[in-house]
């Protein structure tokens, strides 16, 4: 595998500067929504732009990055449809691309600064730099970061503190005269820090580690990452970031700091707001291309106006200067609709492929493998019933349920009481059966079905209401069900009659 060290070196590694964009997560955990968000416009700028989309594992916290988690990750990436172009399983020029795989790359990084006197040690203890900071409160020091008390020891001295093991880190060391600080970020614009309240901040650590804000430097600028696009928690890190770079010499990349996620309570995303994970999502049955959907309008918009935005429009159309500085909410309700929205989209035939016949198998109502019961017209027909009832996956099952239960179906308590327990259910229920018998197999379908039966409230005196509330629980079992006519063709001659016959049993008079 091929590394490049020439940005390291002061080289651009793209001269023609081709888009790469980089989503970095660190395997600590599941992937979570602000996280996906952040892969997702990560992936749509380079594909917008025909870049190149990486993926990179940050896993050097070793005490909660686990092969599990990054396992997750990528599960969870594959699911939202975000390839990449490098990465992990897909390998590139410019790996590894798991960051315990290329300490050897920061050790190297480190040691030039170092050697170009850019950097240097600092043998000052925990103890010293508190002692340090206090005092510096207390005579209200403007600057109350570290005093660079080491700044200028001596290359020899300091040689000789280490060849005898005292502990030491190493610090990088900002310019003195170096003037602000000014971040051109394409989302919030301009924003400048004062250099001088920057300290000597810690690039390598006394364990031998490297730091975050030194190894993601490094490891952005030897993989010619053009454009950073992260969440805006990240800001405040990008004024250290950037003395890495120049330290580097390496060209400074477009950042684009993306706002917050908040709950409906204007508080950030979390989980005690409901789920937060892409798992979570993924297991509650959306489907991938809507959670996509919805996740890059928390921020970002086509046009102001337009709310279904499929992937190949995401993957044309987006661009940095449609994304607001402002945060977002996240609104269940708003990606229920827009999930509905993508079922109403299917044919009955996609959605009986990918949506019905799946999770009527995983809930066992269908044969696991094999042939299933019906023909397709009849999961057709399902399909063009339950589509527009369906909020996520899983609301399927419960709906069609009914159609499994053979010739005595489970009775809802409550559906009973109010329609079959009332008096007169019974007559409803023996001229639902008569009428119904009248029809022969070649018959029966849903709109000669409704046909026979229409008729029947006025003649015997009583409202739809109450006649079609009888026939229906007494069919399907429950008062709430899908359209009468297409769940009795469904459900089919002989089990609709024995399922009338043994309500009127039970029915009172």
């Amino acid at each position: 595998m091929h590394v490049s060290k020439r940005l390291v070196r002061g080289t651009t590694l793209a001269d023609d500067r081709h888009v790469r964009v980089r989503f970095a997560p660190s395997p600590t955990g599941k992937l979570h929504v602000g996280g996906a968000r952040t892969a997702i416009y990560n992936w749509a700028f380079a594909r917008a732009n025909h870049g190149t989309f990486i993926l990179r594992i940050d896993d050097t916290d070793p005490t909660r990055s686990t092969e599990e988690n990054t396992q997750i990750i990528l599960r969870a990436m594959r699911w939202l449809g975000l390839d990449w172009d490098e990465g992990p399983e897909v390998g590139g020029d410019y790996g590894p691309y798991r960051q315990t795989d290329r300490m050897q790359l920061y050790r190297d990084a480190a040691q030039r600064l170092w050697d170009e006197g850019k950097a240097y040690p600092c043998f000052c203890t925990p103890e010293k730099l508190a002692a340090d900071k206090a005092a510096a409160e207390a005579r209200h020091d403007p600057f109350q970061g570290y005093q660079r008390t080491c700044r200028d020891i001596d290359p020899a001295e300091a040689r000789r503190r280490i060849d005898a093991g005292e502990p030491y880190t190493l610090r990088i060391k900002v310019p003195l005269d170096r003037g602000d600080v000014v971040v051109h970020d394409a989302v919030h614009g301009d924003v400048t820090f004062n250099a001088r309240e920057l300290d000597d901040f810690i690039i390598f650590r006394s364990d031998g580690t490297p730091t975050y804000n030194f190894a993601t430097v490094v490891d952005d600028a030897m993989m010619g990452i053009t454009h950073v696009i992260r969440g805006d928690d990240h800001l405040s890190n990008t004024p250290r970031q950037i003395m890495v770079y120049e330290a580097l010499g390496a060209p400074v990349p477009t950042f684009a700091h993306i706002s917050m996620i908040l709950g409906p309570d204007g508080k950030k995303l979390s989980k005690r707001h409901g789920a937060t994970s892409v798992e979570e999502y993924r297991d509650a049955g959306y489907l991938s291309d809507a959670f996509v959907n919805y996740l890059a309008l928390l921020g970002w918009s086509l046009d102001g106006e337009t709310t279904i935005v499929p992937r190949d429009v995401l993957a044309r159309e987006f661009s940095l200067d449609h994304v607001s500085k402002n945060p977002s909410t996240f609104d269940p309700k708003k990606l229920d609709a827009i999930n509905q929205a993508y079922y109403l989209a299917m044919s009955d035939r996609e959605f009986s492929e990918r949506v019905l016949v799946p999770e009527l198998r995983s809930a066992g109502l269908e044969a696991a493998e094999g042939a299933l019961a019906h023909d397709d017209a009849w999961y057709d027909l399902l399909s063009s019933i339950l589509k527009p009832r369906t909020v996520v996956a899983p609301d399927v099952v419960g709906k069609a349920r009914f159609l499994y239960e053979g010739d005595e179906v489970e009775l809802d308590e409550k559906s009973v009481e109010k329609n079959l327990a009332k008096a007169g259910a019974r007559g409803f229920v023996t001229a639902a059966a008569e009428a119904l018998e009248a029809l022969d197999d070649g018959a029966w379908h849903a709109e000669a079905i409704n046909a026979a039966l229409e008729a029947l409230p006025e003649r015997l005196g009583a409202s739809k209401r109450k006649f079609f509330g009888a026939v229906r629980v007494a069919a399907c079992g429950n008062q709430v069900s899908p359209p009468l006519g297409e769940s009795l063709e469904l459900l089919g001659r002989s089990c609709t009659l024995a399922r009338l016959r043994c309500a009127e049993g039970i029915a009172a008079e």
